[in-house]
């Protein structure tokens, strides 16, 4: 019998209502999101949104190493190599859902919490930057890694990035930087930081609490519950932030609006910092296309809405999906695994404003179906 990709209960509580639970179950792939996770999540958070006895969802995943290490993205590249630059039913389905998806828990009307143990990226940071209640442990991990497989920070990412402190979120799609829990935080990709033994604590606490059915109310009880669970004796000090200790610098080097700048900065950093010096040199192999994109959403999506920057990135998606970068990533990093990529265009250089437009062109008959819930 098939394990079931994503498992769900619910917890009773002692006012009569119900936490829907939802636990991600690939820990072999690190919780990767698939298409299957994808169409079963969907559809059941959409029941309990409109399911009057659930008051909130608790969402977390299998296994100690990871909540979600990204996106499957092997069934992906097999349609990359078959399609090329024509038409990819499969690429659209593929992020349409995953965004419907991302865009129904950012708007969902209920508390929504995600525990987020251990690694944490790409598609597992499109899960979690939605939820209401966003929790990281000491063993958390986040990146947007984007870069090194020709792609850019979609999920959402161009609309979180660029509502981060500063220029940090422009620095992170550029370096896929690792970010630990008080980096998390402090870039408003969490909330709050809870030892992970202390997870059944806080299930218990939500199977007692006092839930009224009113979603305001319901959200102060549970960061009551997550402060109480954060706060208690014992907690272990929270990990050093590098990006707080780097902020200045971080937005010396993403200072203005020439993208071949900042590149030169990054290029030449000198740090006597490993985190910084590895960011530096990511930047330096990751894809130039990647750069190019991630700058140019960068600088359109700031006074966009939600919903247009899930179908902007919609249409980035499909176009690397056209172009090659994308695959020839995957290809080097999941594949033939010998993590070096041939990129083309080879340099940022070689990249016009033509062939930037060309991957933000529409594509495609689908579109992905936003729905807002709140």
């Amino acid at each position: 019998m098939q394990t079931p990709a994503v498992i769900y209960a619910e917890i009773p509580s002692v006012t009569g209502q119900r936490f829907g639970i939802a636990t991600l179950n690939a820990p072999a792939s690190l919780n990767a999101l698939s298409v299957d996770m994808v169409r079963l999540l969907t559809p059941q958070l959409r029941q309990w949104a409109a399911d009057p006895g659930i008051v909130g969802v608790f969402m977390d995943a299998a296994g100690e190493k990871a909540f979600c290490a990204g996106g499957d993205l092997r069934q992906l590249y097999q349609t990359l190599l078959e399609c090329g630059p024509e038409r990819n039913e499969y690429a659209e389905r593929f992020f349409g859902e995953e965004y419907e998806l991302d865009y129904l828990i950012h708007t969902f009307p209920k508390p929504f919490l995600c525990w987020g143990q251990g690694i944490v990226m790409g598609g597992g940071i499109g899960l979690m930057a939605g939820a209401s209640h966003r929790v990281v442990t000491e063993h958390s991990r986040l990146a947007m890694p984007e870069v090194n497989i020709g792609l850019y920070p979609d999920v959402g990412g161009s609309w979180f990035l660029r509502r981060m402190p500063g220029r940090v979120g422009l620095f992170l799609a550029l370096t896929a930087a690792n970010l630990n829990a008080s980096d998390a935080i402090f870039c408003g990709l969490a909330d709050v930081l809870i030892p992970h033994e202390r997870k059944e604590r806080v299930l218990d606490a939500i199977a007692s609490g006092s839930w009224t059915g009113n979603a305001q109310v319901d959200r102060a009880t549970l960061s009551n519950i997550l402060a109480d669970a954060a706060d208690t004796e014992g907690t272990p000090a929270a990990p050093h932030s590098k990006v707080r200790e780097h902020f200045d610098v971080i937005n010396t080097l993403m200072f203005g609006d020439d993208l071949h700048e900042i590149a030169a900065r990054l290029r030449t950093l000198q740090s006597d910092d490993s985190w910084l010096l590895t960011a530096s040199k990511t930047f330096a192999k990751g894809a130039p296309s990647s750069a190019a994109l991630s700058f140019a959403l960068w600088q359109r999506v700031h006074r966009m809405s939600l919903a247009e920057v899930f179908r902007l990135e919609y249409r980035a998606s499909l176009g690397f999906c056209a172009h090659k970068d994308f695959a020839e990533g995957i290809r080097a990093l999941l594949i033939d695994k010998d993590r070096n990529p041939k990129w083309n265009p080879a340099t940022l250089e070689d990249i016009t404003p033509a062939f930037v437009e060309n991957h933000l062109r529409s594509r495609g008959d689908m579109a992905p179906e936003l729905v807002d819930l709140s």
